[in-house]
């Protein structure tokens, strides 16, 4: 029985995944609609891998629904396969394989494969498809797992971490075939650390904590959410923040983040400039490189789920 249409190439609702007494993910919903790209963000131990891994089909859920472009990914396994990309932590190949074989390799498998030479090409991996797998640098392994969960010509495609190790140029690369992804119609799920990746990729960000959804919502409604921005300027290191502190209105915060870097939070406006300014004078220093700026993705993610560092 071919299953309903749904606007959604990704549907969870309700998904609890326990590992013994560990309950990795709790009740968690997202929705990835059609041609978008969703960021799946959390801490070390939050669940995401293994949200992935049960869209995937790799993991059986304890309870809840999951959807992938409308099929079961387990019962319907055999019938979604062929219409999703994979891109694993780690990347899964063989140690000895060469890259073009272990592309090849995954190309047969594919009802219509993109040329598996121009793949190689566009990521910049001609010159290595006959170095072993295990002879790759990571950046060149994650950029050839890429390429085999792309050559399929999948209708949705599952990242995990996808540019863990890459250099700033593959990053840039990476980031712009997923761009290219979604402008033809296909469905990008992807985790990262990178709250620049996922400020620059996603059209959703789900941030999720302890296998919780904690906020969802575009980039830029996630950053925007309520009235604050942040002044930052640079000046010389340990000035005293007490004064600036008491002349600041209301609400308003001041901190030396980092040594000789100053950070207002709070609702910025011309008298709040002003009081810096003039505080500055004071202390005699200039305020350099001064702008203001709402909160970032990262802001955001570590108000939500804590500054503490994660094992």
């Amino acid at each position: 029985m071919t299953p309903p249409a749904s606007s959604a190439a990704v549907e969870v609702r309700g998904l609890v995944r326990s590992f013994g007494a560990i309950r990795a993910v709790d009740g968690l919903d997202l929705r990835v609609q059609r041609a978008t790209v969703l960021a799946l963000l959390g801490p070390n131990g939050a669940g995401k891998t293994t949200t992935v891994e049960v869209c995937e089909g790799f993991q059986r859920p304890d309870a809840g629904v999951v959807r992938v472009l409308g099929l079961d990914p387990v019962a319907d396994g055999a019938a979604l396969r062929p219409r999703v990309g994979v891109m694993p932590q780690g990347g899964g190949a063989y140690p000895g394989v060469r890259a073009a074989e272990m592309l090849d390799l995954v190309a047969a498998c594919a009802a219509w494969p993109l040329d598996v030479g121009w793949l190689l090409d566009v990521l910049g991996l001609t010159g290595v498809a006959r170095v072993p797998y295990k002879r790759l640098s990571s950046g060149q392994q994650q950029r050839l797992a890429l390429a085999c969960d792309l050559v399929g010509r999948p209708e949705v495609v599952f990242l995990d971490e996808p540019t863990a190790g890459m250099d700033p140029q593959a990053r840039r690369l990476v980031w712009d075939i997923i761009g290219r992804l979604r402008a033809d119609g296909v469905s990008v799920l992807f985790t990262t650390h990178l709250m620049e990746e996922a400020e620059a990729l996603a059209d959703q960000v789900v941030i999720i904590d302890h296998g919780r959804v904690v906020a969802q919502g575009s980039p830029a409604e996630l950053t925007s959410t309520g009235t604050e921005r942040q002044l930052r300027f640079e000046a010389r290191t340990g000035l005293k923040l007490g004064l600036l502190r008491t002349a600041l209105p209301k609400g308003c915060r001041a901190s030396e983040p980092r040594p000789g870097g100053y950070l207002v939070e709070g609702l910025i406006d011309p008298q709040v400039m002003a009081t810096v300014t003039a505080w500055c004078a004071q202390q005699g220093v200039f305020a350099e490189d001064l702008r203001v700026s709402r909160r970032s993705l990262e802001d955001v993610f570590l108000e939500l789920t804590g500054r503490e560092l994660r094992p």
